[in-house]
């Protein structure tokens, strides 16, 4: 009975949490401009937190150089200088090696291969999606663009928890997520397909764009998933924070959506020209 009660209570707090999480992007994406760039800016800087925090136990990191790099490039993202993000990741390359010298120098020990593989892996894993989720939110049809994003990732997650739970039998990778079954991953495309599919109809646009983003939501989203499992088995931890409640952290919440985003901003154009 108390272990019920435990189970219903995780229940009703990763449902509240999550509610709450889905309120707060969709009013903050309906909004757009500053509300929008603010909340993507704490999402992304707040998973490169988690992510320096997950690494910390292998290797130095030069935290501080990839929180300002970080910071800097969803500022210029938001401002339209996307030509000078490119300059500034090379920049920080060197940066993080100055620091290295210095260190050398005065402890006769360095860190820079290892600095500079984590220190930029961060930029890259955790930044750049969220500066293509701010820029794409500012093109004339980014509204739909990233609402459908979202809701296709939630649906994938959805039913690919019901249908792995009902169904699920054959593993997907489970050395990285051993819960994880091709059943679940089957039923998450369903289920993404199926929502680009009822937002197509209900917003009367072109259904092949959204019918893309949908697949890509539903195959390379749940990819996005194992990808963040891995670096947590790796480290040995079982969320990457715990700002939310029966969620975890920015990482283990939003893990799908970075690499469906920089996808869909790959092709975004081509889809909706």
């Amino acid at each position: 009975m108390d272990l019920f009660n435990i189970k219903s209570n995780e229940l009703v707090k990763r449902a509240a949490s999550g509610i709450f999480i889905v309120s707060i992007v969709v009013s903050s994406l309906y909004l757009g401009g500053y509300p929008w760039f603010l909340f993507c800016s704490m999402v992304a800087m707040g998973s490169l937190a988690e992510f320096y925090r997950m690494i910390k136990g292998l290797f130095h990191v030069s935290r501080a150089i990839g929180f300002l790099v970080g910071a800097t490039v969803l500022v210029l993202s938001f401002s339209h200088f996307y030509e000078a993000v490119l300059p500034l990741l090379v920049l920080c390359v060197f940066l993080v090696m100055i620091v290295e010298i210095i260190r050398k120098s005065i402890t006769e020990n360095s860190h820079g291969i290892y600095s500079l593989s984590g220190t930029i892996g961060g930029i890259v894993y955790c930044i750049l999606p969220w500066s293509f989720v701010i820029t794409l939110r500012q093109q004339p049809w980014g509204i739909f663009i990233l609402g459908t994003l979202f809701l296709c990732t939630w649906s994938c997650d959805i039913m690919a928890y019901l249908i792995g739970c009902k169904w699920g039998k054959t593993p997907l990778a489970p050395l990285v997520s051993p819960k994880k079954t091709m059943e679940g991953f089957l039923g998450g495309l369903t289920g993404s397909l199926l929502c680009a599919g009822l937002l197509s109809y209900l917003w009367q646009l072109r259904p092949i764009p959204l019918l893309v983003i949908g697949l890509l939501c539903g195959t390379f989203g749940q990819m996005g998933d194992l990808a963040e499992s891995l670096l947590k088995r790796e480290v040995g931890i079982k969320d990457s924070g715990n700002i939310i409640p029966g969620h975890g952290g920015f990482l283990d919440r939003f893990d799908s959506v970075v690499i469906s985003a920089t996808l869909v901003y790959l092709f975004w154009g081509n889809l909706w020209s």
